[in-house]
């Protein structure tokens, strides 16, 4: 239906235009429609233009917007911000303007288009909106990335043209309660074929739940972007450290890994109630147990390969190993060789330190063919017994010479049980220094001599 048209509207006087383009007094707004007078009025006096109405006013009844629309004026912004649709608009007098002709005071439906905000918002009304992703599949994951996918309609494939992904690390009950939360990932990817895969060590760390959820979106003309609903929340955990992570580890150890010094025996510290136990009820055996998260957050033996701790180091001074140690004031030494021999491979596993100047590396012994030589083939670099630059064993002179990193502190780890009569059980004469204790240490994340760019 056409909306009736406007009667001519006769000239007004000069007086009430004191301006031929600006259609109110200087420095004043007018009055919308059953606003309070202006309070400055003197009495009996008409009253004064109200200053609270806006240069465009939405839905305004004032006089300007009025002549505007009736097209009494041409102005580049001459349009009042009607938000509703076109022939919706209806116009009142104010009561000061009872001067006019009766025949504006009449509700007058006029034709106004929307304003240009109202017209871009409801811009995508008008596009099909998009479908949720469902069935979201992830695979392929590693210390530091992950594919992910999802089924879309076929209509959607062609008009995607960003993926939105939610990350949120889940929260561990036994975290630290002083550590400052994780702050959720909001990852933006342009649309490409599925799947895809997300990489990045500043968001992921190794062996850590996540829960990921994704939106699928299209970038408009103006800059806005038409959003799916989004998916349903998946959970997964990242992997440990590949071999060529640990290679990269195992290049920055040897840096700073010093020359070599002999030495002739393995040492294990702890408290006299541990020997005692192994005495009585495991056969005078040191059994393996299972290494705890010390070290490196994603080395793949941490909570996985079961083994005992031996030391190796020995002072500069003496050759000997030294008289403090942070385990315990009870010492089991025994030759290198039990432990150490042709017939033994050796791996690399970790490096790290404990926001101080000592650094660790982490070395697995473990006799050919047993089961923890398996485990470590898959997932650790091995080393040459005779050649590397943490712990040698070579023959010289018909009799096996064995030496240690001098710049390092040797974590040894062998993966079979041990009998106490291959060695000998004695008290230490130095302190116990419990601040130097690697048991269940986290790595500093910070340490540039021994962190790598992939999850810390």
């Amino acid at each position: 239906m056409q909306p009736s048209p406007l009667p001519a509207l006769p000239p007004l006087p000069l007086f009430f235009f004191p301006h031929p383009v600006l259609s109110k007094p200087r420095n004043t707004r007018w009055r919308r429609a059953g606003a309070p007078r202006h309070p400055g009025g003197a009495a009996g006096a008409p009253a004064q233009p109200d200053r609270a109405c806006s240069l465009y006013p939405a839905a305004c009844s004032c006089l300007r917007c009025l002549f505007l629309a009736a097209g009494r004026f041409s102005h580049p912004g001459a349009i009042c911000s009607a938000t509703g649709p076109p022939a919706r608009a209806a116009w009142q007098l104010p009561p000061w303007a009872a001067g006019t002709p009766a025949v504006l005071s009449t509700p007058t439906v006029l034709s106004i288009p929307p304003p240009r905000s109202a017209r871009r918002s409801s811009a995508p009304l008008a596009m099909e909106l998009l479908s949720t992703p469902k069935n979201i599949e992830i695979n392929n994951i590693t210390c530091d990335s992950f594919r992910i996918s999802w089924a879309m309609e076929k209509g959607d494939l062609e008009r995607v043209t960003h993926y939105f992904i939610d990350l949120n690390k889940k929260e561990n009950k036994n975290s630290n309660k002083f550590k400052h939360r994780d702050v959720p990932t909001k990852l933006v990817a342009k649309a490409v074929p599925l799947p895809m895969t997300v990489r990045g060590h500043w968001f992921l760390s190794p062996r850590t739940e996540y829960s990921v959820a994704v939106q699928t979106a299209v970038k408009q003309s103006d800059g806005e972007y038409l959003v799916s609903g989004w998916s349903e929340t998946v959970e997964f955990c990242t992997g440990d450290y590949a071999k060529e992570h640990l290679a990269q580890l195992q290049e920055k150890a040897e840096l700073i890994a010093g020359r070599m010094l002999r030495f002739s025996v393995f040492y294990r510290n702890q408290h006299k109630e541990y020997f005692q136990h192994v005495r009585m009820h495991c056969g005078n055996v040191m059994k393996p147990s299972l290494k705890d998260n010390s070290g490196s957050h994603g080395s793949p033996t941490s909570g996985m390969l079961h083994g005992i701790f031996f030391s190796c180091n020995t002072e500069f001074n003496t050759g000997q190993p030294p008289q403090d140690s942070p385990y315990g004031r009870y010492r089991f030494q025994i030759p290198a060789q039990r432990l150490f021999n042709p017939n033994t491979n050796l791996y690399f596993a970790d490096f790290y330190c404990m926001y101080t100047a000592y650094h660790y590396v982490v070395l697995v012994l473990a006799p050919k063919g047993s089961s923890g030589d398996i485990f470590c083939r898959e997932r650790l670099p091995q080393l040459d017994i005779s050649s590397n630059k943490f712990l040698t064993c070579c023959v010289e002179e018909g009799e096996l010479v064995y030496r240690h990193a001098q710049d390092s502190i040797l974590e040894v780890i062998y993966t079979e049980p041990v009998d106490l009569s291959l060695g000998v059980l004695g008290e230490i004469s130095g302190h116990q220094l419990m601040s130097l204790s690697t048991a269940n240490a986290k790595k500093d994340p910070s340490c540039k001599t021994c962190n790598i760019s992939v999850g810390r």
